[in-house]
């Protein structure tokens, strides 16, 4: 993946300001992590929004963690970010060395039955997630399925990343809740993989996040390659002004709340989840541990709402520049 500079998008006086900040930062590397290497393991394989959040996110974090250390991001693709949840839980060292980008359903796993799900997701550290996005289902322009009513009649064969995943899961659900009939196949590593299948027929169409569409295929919306069946979240957007919004869909009341349950899950998207103990923390003391637990949650709250407004601007910077480059070819 190419990488671009930050100013690209963020004004001169941040600019200098993260300068500073990491100026100072490596003339007195103090704290826990100082000298060490923290591991992003991304759920997912290379080029899908995964990839991407975890990757502006990894260039950023270190900086506002105790002594500054390497964030180095790693993909570990695999039962729909289940592999990546098991390694966290049952193999990374406990030490805060090691968090997660993972799908936004995968702690459901173990609750479901999942197999593969070998965690508790009870006892992972969840440490927020960069964005609140708008979920979409679209199918390709080759499809029979052009609109909702189309979609209770006709089936739609949709691609998947995993199932710990929305891809699987909210598709799944609208089948269940509202009798709509997605036919759902994969695996792919990512959703990038997914929009090839698109492109080459091998499937019709997606349930993702509008932000990875948009970045991924920016013209796609605006030439009608694809239509937006609908659009899910905990409120309309209204950029989809078009596009029905999926609860006011239901048939009655317990649909309609069954479906904005799932429609918030699909809206917290792509979350980071830590080891469940970390530096300094000791197991036969629960008083200590809860203590810790507290710590490392305002540091994460600090730390991740500082670093997150970086990487969302150098998010929109990615996605300008992609612009840019799909208007050179």
């Amino acid at each position: 993946m190419s990488k671009h500079p930050i100013s690209f998008a963020l004004p001169a006086g941040l600019l200098a300001a993260l300068i500073a900040i990491g100026h100072a930062a490596a003339q007195t590397p103090t704290g826990v992590f100082a000298g060490k290497t923290v591991n992003l393991i991304i759920g997912f394989g290379p080029g899908g929004g995964y990839d991407l959040w975890a990757r502006i996110l990894a260039r950023h974090i270190g900086r506002h963690l105790p002594g500054n250390p390497t964030v180095t991001p790693q993909n570990m693709e695999g039962a729909g970010s289940y592999r990546a949840a098991n390694f966290i839980y049952n193999v990374a060292p406990k030490d805060g060395t090691a968090f997660a980008l993972i799908a936004r359903d995968t702690p459901l796993g173990p609750l479901t039955g999942a197999p593969g799900a070998q965690f508790d997701a009870t006892k992972l550290s969840w440490l927020g997630t960069p964005a609140i996005e708008t979920n979409v289902c679209i199918a390709y322009n080759t499809a029979p399925v052009k609109t909702v009513p189309d979609l209770l009649e006709r089936q739609l064969v949709v691609g998947d990343t995993g199932p710990g995943t929305g891809t699987r899961s909210y598709p799944k659900a609208l089948n269940d809740i509202l009798g709509m009939k997605f036919r759902i196949v994969g695996v792919y590593p990512s959703s990038a993989d997914v929009f090839l299948a698109m492109e080459r027929g091998e499937v019709q169409g997606i349930c993702e996040s509008l932000d990875s569409v948009k970045v991924r295929r920016p013209d796609w919306i605006a030439t009608k390659t694809v239509s937006v069946l609908f659009q899910g979240g905990t409120k309309p957007n209204p950029e989809l002004k078009d596009a029905p919004f999926v609860v006011d869909l239901a048939r009655n009341d317990a649909d309609r709340t069954a479906q904005s349950a799932a429609g918030s899950a699909q809206a917290a998207t792509r979350c980071l989840h830590g080891d469940h103990e970390g530096p300094g923390i000791h197991r036969r003391n629960p008083a200590a541990q809860a203590r810790a637990r507290t710590r490392r949650r305002r540091r994460a709250r600090n730390a991740g709402q500082e670093s997150l407004r970086h990487a969302q601007a150098d998010h929109r910077a990615h996605r300008q520049a992609d612009q840019l480059a799909r208007l050179s070819f």
